[in-house]
C-alpha cells in the first residue's frame, strides 16, 4: 500500500479527535441489531395492512408512486391528500378510482405509523432465500443493543476519554425511529440531552428558535424522523411514553415522512425544531468534523442542509462519510467531491477513500474494506483504519 494511502487513512482518523463532533446516522447502523432497512420495512408493513380496512388504500396510494418508493412516501402522499380532503367541500379526494374520506385517509395514516413502530419495536427480519422472514413480537424481541453500545463506548472511552469536561457534547443525528442510540447512552452512563424533559413519560420541552440546554451532558440525541415512543398529544404537546401507556391522551404516533407540511417551523412542530438544532451545529462558528454511517442519502431534505453547510463561505465543515459504493456513489457525493469544498469531504467504501477531486486512494483490489459498515467505524474509532488491511 502506497504511503500516501497510510497518511490519508491516519488523517480521516486524526479527524475524529476532533472536540467539535457530530454524527448523522441511518437505518443501516439497526440491521444488525435486528432492524429492517427501508425495504424490509415497507415490505412487512405491506403485509400487516392486508385484510385491515385500509388495504386497498394503501394499495391505490402504493399504485401510483414510482417503484422506488417507501413506506416514508407513502405516509407522505397520505398526508398530502389529507390536507386536500380538509379543504374541499366533500372533506374527500379520489385515489384509484375511488373516493376516499378524510376520515379513511387519517386512519390509513394511523395504522401505518402504528406498524412501523410495532415492527420497529420487536424488529423484524427479512427472508432471505429459503430461510423464512423473523417477526419479534412482545415477549419474543429480536432487537439488540451490542452493537450501538460498542459505538458510543468507542467514542467516549476512546476518543474523548478523561477529557469530555473540556469537550463539547457530541451531537448524534438520526433518522432512525427505533430508540437504540439513547438506550446505549443510558446503559453506558452517557449523560444526553434529547429534547424532553421528565422520566419514564416526559414532554417535549424544546421548543423551535430555542437554544437547546445541554450544560452538563456529554451527548445530544436529535432525532429528525421522531420515535416510535412519541406520541402527539393535545392542543399539540409532544410526550415520550412508555410502549403500554394509555395516558396522556394522543392522537396517534409521530413520526416525520418527505411532505411539504414538514417544513412549517412552529412551536407545535418537533421536527422543525429538530431540523433547526441540525442547521445550527451545520453553521456553527467553529471546525465541525459530521461523521456519516448507516445513512444512504436519501432523503432530500437532510441532504440539502448538508449541501447548504458545505457551500456556504467560510463554512468550517468537514464531512466523513462511511458507505457502501457498489456501482457508483450517491450522486450528492460525488457532486461535493468534485466541488470547490471538495478538500472538506472523506468518503470511505468497501472499494477506496475518496478525498475530493483527487483519484481514489487506498484501493481494495481484493476482497472488500470492513469500515463502511457500523461495526466496522466502531474498529476505526476504536483502532485507526489499519486493522482493515
Amino acid at each position: 500500500m502506497a504511503k500516501g494511502s497510510v497518511d490519508l487513512v491516519e488523517q480521516v482518523d486524526r479527524h475524529f479527535d476532533s472536540s467539535n463532533q457530530a454524527w448523522l446516522l441511518g437505518a443501516g447502523i439497526s440491521f444488525d441489531a435486528g432492524l429492517p432497512l427501508m425495504a424490509g420495512l415497507t415490505a412487512q408493513v405491506r403485509s400487516l395492512s392486508q385484510g385491515q380496512p385500509h388495504q386497498g388504500l394503501i394499495d391505490a396510494v402504493v399504485d401510483e408512486l414510482p417503484a422506488s418508493a417507501h413506506i416514508e412516501h407513502v405516509l407522505s402522499q397520505l398526508g398530502d391528500y389529507s390536507a386536500i380532503a380538509a379543504r374541499v367541500a366533500t372533506n374527500s379526494v379520489a385515489i384509484g378510482g375511488r373516493d376516499y374520506s378524510l376520515n379513511d385517509l387519517q386512519h390509513a395514516h394511523e395504522a401505518v405509523t402504528n406498524a412501523i413502530a410495532e415492527t420497529i419495536r420487536w424488529g423484524y427480519v427479512a427472508a432471505n432465500g429459503e430461510v423464512p422472514a423473523l417477526v419479534g413480537s412482545r415477549g419474543s424481541s429480536l432487537t439488540k443493543v451490542e452493537h450501538h453500545s460498542a459505538f458510543v463506548r468507542a467514542i467516549f472511552e476512546k476518543r474523548h476519554a478523561g477529557l469530555w469536561d473540556r469537550r463539547r457534547p457530541i451531537h448524534f443525528f438520526t433518522t432512525n425511529y427505533d430508540t437504540l442510540l439513547e438506550d446505549a447512552l443510558s446503559l453506558g452512563k452517557y449523560s444526553h440531552w434529547d429534547g424532553f424533559h421528565g422520566g419514564a413519560v416526559a414532554y417535549r420541552s424544546h421548543k423551535y428558535g430555542a437554544s437547546p440546554k445541554f450544560e452538563g451532558m456529554r451527548a445530544a440525541v436529535v432525532k429528525l424522523h421522531g420515535s416510535i415512543d412519541w406520541v402527539l398529544g393535545e392542543e399539540g404537546s409532544v410526550w415520550r411514553v412508555r410502549d403500554a401507556d394509555t395516558y396522556p391522551a394522543h392522537r396517534g404516533r409521530v413520526l416525520i415522512h418527505p411532505q411539504s407540511t414538514k417544513y412549517v417551523s412552529t412551536q407545535k412542530d418537533p421536527f422543525a425544531a429538530q431540523f433547526d438544532i441540525f442547521r445550527r451545529v451545520l453553521d456553527g462558528p467553529d471546525e465541525l468534523v459530521l461523521g456519516v454511517v448507516g445513512y444512504s442519502f436519501g432523503d432530500d431534505h437532510v441532504n440539502e442542509e448538508l449541501d447548504r453547510a458545505l457551500s456556504a463561505p467560510g463554512g468550517k465543515i468537514t464531512l466523513i462519510a462511511f458507505c457502501r459504493e457498489n456501482d457508483a456513489l450517491p450522486a450528492c457525493l460525488r457532486t461535493w467531491l468534485a466541488s470547490r469544498h471538495g478538500d472538506s469531504v472523506f468518503v470511505l467504501t468497501e472499494k477506496a477513500i475518496h478525498w475530493g477531486g483527487r483519484e481514489p486512494a487506498h484501493v481494495k483490489v481484493q476482497g472488500e474494506h470492513g469500515w463502511w459498515t457500523f461495526r466496522g467505524v466502531t474498529s476505526f474509532l476504536q483502532n485507526g483504519g489499519h486493522s482493515h488491511e
